[in-house]
């Protein structure tokens, strides 16, 4: 039986062994000290808790940004100022709904569920979350932007869309009346937030070398007809990968492709939202003792 809001829908569910696959994580590297150089003076400060190269469990870190939602709400509340924060990981594989989600969206039986299911506040139908998938969680205090949900989900879309442009020359659009980012009818970026006195949290979802099997097992997003699409998936349709001078797309593992995407991505949300990133010290985490590295 589905429990209530904002839960665990199964709770007494252990998750089967699972062993990321190559394809489905990040190398350490120093692509994190990007960060540091995305700073101009003109911009509002971000703290940035960069986790890109961790899988770190669904519920911990749902937890971690309502902590962080509540902490600004108590600022707002005191008339002190409210920076923005941005979480940046990977999940381990995980299926979540919005509080409106329905079961008919899912191809299984909650009991025989085949990793955890989650029903949360955000907005939207079922997804997936697993390794190789870039999840950001901006922490936005929507009074130092705009107080205007659907402007804000734009942004979310049009980070996407400068990453998958100036990164990999892939031309993405929107599509009208649907939420996400997409190339052709394939999906390669989903977004859902929650917006509670004007403070926004849960965040985008973008696929780079992403398992995408997972996704048969639900209607993803609650959009049938249409495809789920990664990265990597698409690439791999070209036959060149001209901006890093290699003539097969091949060249580029997928290490590497999860390294250029976080950059890109810390990049471009920066500009989109006029942000000084300041990198935190993974200490400060505090999930830290639950994080699992790659």
């Amino acid at each position: 039986m589905m429990q209530g809001f904002g839960s665990i829908l199964t709770p007494n569910h252990s998750t089967r062994p699972y062993t990321p696959h190559l394809n489905a994580v990040s190398k350490l590297s120093q692509a994190s000290l990007f960060i540091t150089s995305v700073t101009c003076k003109e911009k509002r400060l971000c703290e940035c808790f960069d986790l890109y190269n961790e899988l770190v469990p669904y519920g911990e870190a749902w937890s971690w940004q309502k902590s962080i939602v509540k902490e600004k709400k108590a600022l707002i509340q005191r008339n002190h100022s409210c920076s923005d924060t941005l979480i940046i990981l990977q999940h381990h594989p995980v299926y979540t709904l919005g509080y409106g989600s329905s079961e008919e969206y899912l191809n299984f039986e909650i009991i025989d569920a085949p990793y955890d299911v989650y029903r949360t506040e955000r907005g939207g139908e079922v997804t997936y979350h697993g390794p190789g998938q870039l999840v950001m969680y901006p922490i936005i205090n929507l009074r130092n932007h705009k107080m205007d949900l659907h402007w804000y989900l734009r942004e979310l879309e049009e980070v996407v869309i400068r990453v998958l442009s100036s990164t990999f020359s892939i031309k993405a659009s929107r599509l009208e009346g649907l939420t996400g980012v997409w190339i052709g009818d394939h999906k390669l970026a989903a977004m859902g937030i929650r917006v509670s006195q004007w403070i926004a949290y849960h965040g985008l979802a973008l696929n780079v070398t992403t398992d995408l099997s997972p996704f048969e097992l639900i209607v993803p997003c609650g959009i049938r007809n249409r495809n789920v699409g990664s990265i990597k998936g698409i690439l791999a349709e070209f036959s060149s990968f001209s901006q890093y001078g290699a003539s097969d797309n091949n060249s580029i593992d997928d290490f590497q492709l999860i390294d250029i995407t976080h950059n890109a991505l810390v990049r471009e949300f920066s500009e989109v939202f006029q942000l000084e990133l300041s990198l935190k010290p993974i200490k400060n985490c505090k999930t830290n003792a639950l994080l699992h590295p790659l």
